[in-house]
């Protein structure tokens, strides 16, 4: 009995040890860091928001804590919530009404304009921007890659300043396909918003919470048919 107490016990410490082993590769930048890196990026190919629940399947294997990607236990979760609707609303609307005439883009998103009067689409279009923005490109761009990020480049101030850039970046062209320039002119303003949040608190609820606001309100938008007269609110 004591050698099979004994074999098992081993057993375990070598399970252990090879757990470890796997969950220090997976947060390193070897071949298996970097599979898990092309893997992750790859989840929203198949269906959206595949990435973001690959992050999360990341973090607990690798036993990363959950604040390395921003999600950090508030003060106040309704503070939090309130704080987070209210800001998206407000970003959305000055972004419609002041910003993007600014950039001279059209009054009338030409990707989204079906859903105007389409009650039919209207479910999922809300599901899509909720999880799918919210969620899923908060946890993956001011998640995931600042924590990869922060490991290349480290902590420092012009560091930090770095990781906002390049995700930023990267966020705006990934919403080029579909979007267009004024769908990357937008994505490089909310980006350098919300990563620059996440970069100063170090947490990304509000971000998450206002990227989810900003789109729902965009889709309110278009819904009612108000695009127009939204854009044309201060520049006639």
């Amino acid at each position: 009995m004591a050698r099979q107490a004994e074999g098992q016990a081993a057993y375990k410490m070598r399970s252990l040890e090879s757990e470890d082993r796997v969950a220090a590769e997976l947060r390193g930048f070897g071949p298996l860091g970097i599979l898990a890196i092309i893997v992750i990026l790859l989840g929203n190919a198949i269906v959206i928001p595949l990435s973001a629940v690959l992050v999360l399947v990341w973090v607990l294997r690798s036993h990363t804590p959950w604040s390395e990607i921003g999600y950090v236990r508030p003060r106040s979760w309704p503070r939090t919530i309130l704080l987070g609707i209210a800001f998206g609303i407000a970003l959305k609307l000055l972004m419609k009404s002041i910003v993007m005439p600014l950039f001279g883009a059209p009054a009338i998103n030409p990707a989204f304009h079906y859903l105007a009067g389409n009650r039919a689409a209207l479910p999922a279009a809300m599901l899509a921007v909720i999880v799918g923005a919210g969620f899923g490109e908060e946890t993956v761009f001011r998640g995931y890659m600042f924590e990869r990020f922060r490991k290349l480049f480290g902590t420092s101030f012009w560091a930090r300043v770095l990781i906002v850039l390049v995700t930023t970046a990267w966020f705006a062209l990934d919403h080029y396909p579909l979007q267009g320039l004024a769908g990357v002119e937008q994505a490089m303003v909310t980006g350098l918003v919300f990563g620059t949040i996440v970069a100063l608190t170090g947490q990304i609820w509000i971000p998450m919470l206002a990227h989810a606001a900003f789109d729902v309100t965009a889709v309110a938008i278009i819904y009612w048919n108000v695009e127009s007269s939204v854009a044309h609110l201060i520049f006639k």
